[in-house]
């Protein structure tokens, strides 16, 4: 195993070795296209005074320069694939790929370097799950890619002609390149003067063999193109992994449990740099032994709030939701009070502020239900026969009007119906329109197998999996909120 560090790398200036094929030096320096032989040369006689060959020369130096656009221009199209990116998976597996293609390599896999210091999960290029499990059991004072991760002493690039035979490569990688057919590799580390080591890749060879120069050379100079790209989208995975850890912990951990009565839960958060505003569930246990069942959704700051104010959403969404879990103890058995109690605090306390939601008073032995709605889809009803809407009275949302006011529903369930609570994301993601989502989301409920039916958990999943994904429909800037409540 060779080691390149930054002092004693090769320059930019290298060129190609003879006899590489179709290399042009990578991002060389050549000579002047003028200059077509020695200088005592340029008037077409040699020494002896004879007539020289002008045509040899002049097609070399063509050729580098063919050769010399041909890599600059692989080079630019990867770099512009990459620019076009989004997400930081898609960027891990993107550098992956051009990597290999620019290297001449099959399978590759790169690992991202965890705040510890260590390597995190790796994502493989040519390579299915096991080999990649297999890879991750190589010892860390083993580990190429772990070389390649330090803060000091960190090489510029690693290469091995043969892994399999490198005496200065660990037992157990030597092991696993016979066993997975590795031949040469050649790993690169991706890093900022500002943020030192990012991530750490390594690109595997079938068979015993190196990259030319020309290969090395482009490989680093898209690497340290890829670098900084690299570093944003791992700033911005790590913001949007907190704020949604935050969002999650702001519902609840676990559903209460009641004879007679099976609930299941599914949420899909939308990013809170796309989000439009934050939803929440909620199955609350009361004092007299029945269930308050709700969801809802939090606006932004006004009408026409954007993407901007979701965060706000998701902390006013925190508040709300702990406001109801208290008006529902104090009195859950009328569902229209809740919400008129939940109407006035958000008038007073979140004025620029609406908020759709439904809520249900649930007593599971009786399967009596009380529900009353403030601008929000209606439930659904999955029975033995089918499924239909629990038709609410069309009401406003929550903070719209001077006072709100609608009247409840009271219904009972037969032994063995569901009923679904959902907010209007997932609706908009079943259909073009509300409407037509709300009639494809019962619809899909009262389809559904009857072993999925009788389950509430998988009913949730199999709802959520029979929805086109979000861009299919371009509605990926609302969360996907499902409670269901089976009556046994």
């Amino acid at each position: 195993m060779n080691e390149s560090h930054p002092s004693t790398a090769l320059p930019s200036t290298t060129t190609a070795e003879p006899g590489e094929p179709g290399c042009a030096g990578g991002l060389t320096v050549l000579d002047p296209p003028g200059r077509t032989g020695p200088a005592d040369a340029q008037d077409g006689t040699t020494d002896d005074g004879s007539a020289g060959d002008r045509t040899a020369p002049s097609a070399a130096v063509q050729d580098r320069l063919a050769g010399r656009l041909s890599d600059i221009t692989s080079l630019h199209e990867h770099t512009e694939r990459l620019a076009r990116t989004r997400g930081l998976a898609a960027t891990l597996d993107t550098v992956l790929a051009s990597g290999a293609a620019l290297l001449g390599a099959r399978r590759g896999m790169l690992v991202t370097r965890l705040p510890g210091g260590g390597p995190g999960q790796p994502v493989g290029h040519g390579l299915d799950r096991a080999s990649l499990g297999a890879l991750e059991t190589v010892p860390t004072e083993q580990s190429l890619l772990a070389r390649l991760l330090r803060e000091r002493d960190r090489p510029a690039q690693l290469h091995s002609r043969d892994l399999a035979e490198d005496p200065a490569i660990g037992a157990r990688l030597r092991e696993l390149a016979v066993h997975l057919g590795f031949g040469g590799a050649f790993g690169l580390p991706l890093a900022t003067p500002e943020d030192g080591p990012l991530a750490a890749a390594l690109w595997f060879y079938d068979e015993p063999a190196e990259p030319t120069e020309c290969q090395r050379e482009l490989a680093r100079h898209y690497c340290e193109i890829a670098s900084p790209l690299l570093a944003k989208q791992l700033e911005a995975d790590r913001i949007s992994r907190t704020t949604e850890a935050l969002r999650r912990g702001l519902l609840p951990d676990r559903l209460p449990q009641a004879a007679g009565l099976r609930l299941a839960a599914r949420i899909v958060p939308a990013g809170l740099d796309r989000s439009s505003g934050s939803d929440w569930y909620d199955a609350i246990p009361l004092p007299d032994g029945t269930i308050g069942l709700t969801v809802g959704s939090v606006s932004g700051d006004g009408p026409g709030a954007g993407p901007g104010s979701a965060p706000g959403a998701a902390a006013a969404m925190g508040r709300i939701r702990a406001a109801l879990r208290a008006y529902a103890v104090l009195e859950g058995e009328d569902p229209v009070s809740v919400l008129g109690d939940l109407e006035l605090l958000l008038k007073t306390t979140e004025p620029t502020r609406t908020a759709t939601a439904v809520y249900a008073w649930v007593e599971p032995e009786e399967r009596r239900i009380t529900l009353a709605g403030a601008g929000h889809c209606p439930p659904v009803l999955v029975g033995r026969h089918g499924a239909e809407f629990v038709e609410t009275s069309l009401s406003a949302p929550l903070g719209m009007l001077t006072c709100w006011e609608a009247p409840g529903v009271d219904f009972t369930a037969e032994r063995g119906d569901t009923l679904l609570l959902y907010t209007e994301g997932l609706a908009r993601r079943c259909g073009p329109t509300l409407h037509a989502g709300q009639a494809n989301l019962r619809r899909a409920a009262a389809d559904a197998p009857r072993d999925v039916r009788i389950d509430p958990d998988r009913l949730c999943a199999h709802l959520l999996a029979v929805c086109p994904a979000p861009e299919a429909v371009g509605a990926d800037t609302d969360d996907l909120m499902l409670l269901a409540a089976r009556f046994d």
